[in-house]
């Protein structure tokens, strides 16, 4: 049986946190996991900045629920859905992700956990593992699932790289150029083809 593992942000929604930037004005929110691969650097950075600007949860939250998915997310992961078993696998929070997946009709996303103080500012975050979704794909395989992933940012290619089958949908120039063993697609169209013909090859 094929399970497909896919990223989130970036791939089947805008980055929340470049949102985020656009909607508050301080550019240092748009740095991403396609600038940084250091996660915890990262995440660390961005709860300063918050607390350094006064910024809460609860500002974060009123940007996500006016976003929604790319334009064909929707009609691409239900497409998927129809043939294989599918994962959203992710570096989020499920404090940010429910209003997106409310609207994509609610697969199943395993991602991490935010921590609040008593004032709502965001005072911590809990991954529920060191580099997840490679452990996630490694997972699946023991459960002898052949498992197709694709994503679009360095922290994604642990799991393209674990899987039987791993592909980029529209990377970072840069990001590609560094991990040429992983097949660039730009459009859902062409990466859905790209999971089928590798479920074909990869067989039962």
């Amino acid at each position: 049986m094929h399970i497909v593992c896919l990223d989130l942000e970036g791939v089947l929604v805008p980055e929340i946190w470049i949102a985020f930037a656009e909607r508050t004005g301080i550019a240092a929110f748009s740095r991403t996991t396609r600038d940084e691969p250091d996660y915890d650097k990262l995440m660390q950075f961005r709860l300063a900045l918050l607390r350094e600007h006064g910024l809460k949860l609860a500002d974060i939250q009123t940007v996500i629920a006016g976003m929604a998915p790319m334009e064909g997310a929707r009609d691409f992961l239900d497409g998927l859905r129809s043939r294989y078993q599918v994962v959203i696998l992710s570096d989020t929070f499920y404090e940010f992700a429910d209003p997106l997946m409310q609207q994509l009709g609610r697969p199943t996303l395993l991602c991490h956990r935010l921590e609040t103080d008593a004032d709502g500012y965001l005072s911590a975050y809990q991954l529920r593992q060191p580099n997840p979704k490679f452990h996630a794909v490694n997972a699946f395989k023991s459960l002898n699932f052949k498992v197709i992933a694709a994503g679009d940012s360095y922290n994604d290619t642990g799991m393209l790289g674990a899987a039987d089958a791993g592909f980029f949908i529209h990377p970072p120039a840069g990001i590609a150029a560094q991990f040429p063993q992983f097949a660039v697609h730009d459009s859902y169209a062409g990466l859905a083809a790209a999971i089928d013909a590798a479920a074909s090859r990869l067989g039962h």
